[in-house]
């Protein structure tokens, strides 16, 4: 069976601040390190980062204030130029595509959604939707038609008259949401857009979102600075620190294999029982299979009450009914507390 390609590959992605950027990093052979950049007084703000986000995943780059995750999404839609690399969407590289390409590369395959929610405060909330339909010509019932549609998708039928004032912050970026989605784009780009609002519709917003993807199977790059939110929704999680994308991979594996002290840091609050599965920590069987099975996609969380209650190991199986390996209480313990004594 072939590779699948990725919907978007970035490859060796550099955005420098100062007054000659290209010139600074082929004076350094495109591998400046960080005393040059402090030397000459450049800021390096996405170095070197290479990745790809596959057709229907949800990709989420996260990092604290000043990581880059922000630039790098605005290199990779363009809104600002990367410095060298390429952008490859489907294959194509963006970089090499003129403003009017560029333009219709953004009205019809990407959707984007910012932690300000952007909408026009002077219209109501139908001809917000509508908007970006209105730009790229089309008629007044095919707009709001699809606008009324999107609002239904999102669960705000009946307030199209409203305006952004009139609702809430959840209401209002559950708009922007719908305007971003109303150009049916295949990708979908979202910079913290969640991170203003309070704790509660904040959640609620992410319940929204996971319904939606389940829905339209959209390909998301989904940037944000909460790790809870990060592995709530996202299929891999990359993590960035100055400008550098320091590990990428599912979140078990994160969690399992961080791979530096940065890392260790961000999976240290994680809640382990609810992301790794006993397949993650499963290990390989010791004698004949045991008699009590479990699911490998099972939680932890969801099967340590029989496991610890239990003397004796569990076999592991995927979903075919194929042995993983076995685990036993002192594997669950040590999975839940590794830094624990026990």
């Amino acid at each position: 069976m072939p590779k699948a390609e990725p919907k978007i590959a970035c490859r060796k992605l550099w955005k420098v601040f100062g007054p000659d950027p290209v010139g600074f990093l082929k004076k350094h052979q495109m591998q400046p390190d960080a005393a040059a950049f402090a030397a000459e007084q450049y800021i390096g703000a996405v170095r070197d980062v290479s990745f790809d986000v596959m057709e229907n995943e949800i990709l989420v780059i996260m990092g604290l204030s000043g990581s880059g995750k922000s630039t790098l999404i605005r290199a990779i839609t363009r809104l600002n130029d990367p410095t060298s690399g390429e952008v490859l969407m489907d294959g194509r590289n963006l970089l090499a595509a003129s403003a009017d390409e560029l333009i219709e590369i953004r009205r019809h395959k990407m959707g984007m959604v910012f932690q300000n929610f952007g909408l026009l405060p002077h219209r109501n909330v139908l001809d917000n939707v509508a908007f970006p339909l209105e730009v790229s010509g089309s008629d007044r019932a095919t707009r709001e038609a699809k606008a009324r549609e999107m609002l239904k998708l999102v669960g705000l039928e009946g307030r199209e008259g409203y305006f952004p004032r009139e609702l809430s912050g959840g209401q209002q970026q559950r708009v922007g949401i719908a305007r971003s989605l109303a150009v049916g784009p295949e990708i979908w780009f979202l910079d913290e857009p969640f991170s203003a609002l309070d704790p509660l519709i904040r959640r609620e917003m992410q319940d929204e979102f996971l319904r939606l993807q389940k829905l339209l199977r959209k390909t998301i790059l989904f940037i944000t600075h909460d790790f809870d939110e990060a592995i709530r929704l996202a299929d891999r999680i990359g993590i960035m620190k100055d400008g550098y994308l320091v590990q990428l991979s599912r979140p078990e594996e994160m969690i399992l294999h961080p791979a530096n002290d940065y890392v260790r840091e961000f999976v240290k609050i994680a809640p382990r029982d609810k992301i790794l599965s006993l397949a993650a920590i499963a290990r390989p069987l010791s004698g004949d299979a045991p008699e009590q099975v479990l699911p490998g996609a099972t939680k932890l969380a969801d099967a340590a009450a029989r496991i610890l209650g239990s003397e004796a190991a569990f076999h592991i199986v995927d979903d075919a009914g194929l042995s993983l390996g076995e685990v036993r209480r002192a594997d669950l313990i040590t999975a839940l507390f590794p830094e624990g004594t026990h």
